[in-house]
């Protein structure tokens, strides 16, 4: 069985591979989390069909992102990633805003400096973001970070994930 890196590594090159163009959900972060709260029973569901989606399924969420106000799924998946790009950027700490590529620049420093990692786990990763800092773009609507702060704690309950960036003890 293969090392895996660690979730941060996995975390911050599946967001920037995320467009940073995605559509603004200034005006839609409410829904957005009250459709994540609706979607979560599904999430299980949705990531055991990942190669193969059950239509019966996919009918089912694309009804839930419509009675939340989105003319596609495809849609709240734009708002869902730009929402994902921001949590990723926000220091737990300061409450600060780094940008996709900075971001990722700070986190292969990290890596680079990390002793627990075997060198072939840690080239792997590196290779992996470094391929990643390529197409990681600044976020286009920036007004957006300050709507996710304000949802930031009902965003952190219904995306747990988003929450491994926060170490133990910094909540």
């Amino acid at each position: 069985m293969q090392p895996q890196p660690s979730p941060r590594v996995r975390r911050t090159a599946k967001i920037s591979r995320r467009s940073s163009k995605s559509s603004s959900p200034k005006s839609r972060s409410g829904i957005s989390f009250r459709l994540q709260k609706q979607l979560a029973p599904l999430a299980s569901k949705l990531e055991s069909a990942a190669d193969k989606p059950d239509p019966a399924l996919q009918k089912q969420v694309e009804q839930i992102a419509k009675s939340n106000g989105f003319s596609t799924l495809a849609e709240f998946d734009d708002v869902a990633a730009n929402i994902s790009l921001v949590l990723a950027g926000l220091d737990p700490q300061s409450g600060q805003f780094t940008e996709p590529p900075d971001q990722l620049k700070k986190d292969i420093d990290e890596l680079k400096q990390d002793k627990q990692l075997s060198q072939k786990d840690k080239d792997q990763a590196l290779a992996e973001m470094q391929e990643a800092l390529k197409s990681a773009a600044p976020l286009q609507f920036k007004e957006n970070v300050a709507v996710v702060k304000k949802y930031q704690k009902e965003l952190d309950q219904v995306t747990p994930q988003e929450a491994e960036k926060q170490e133990p003890g910094k909540k």
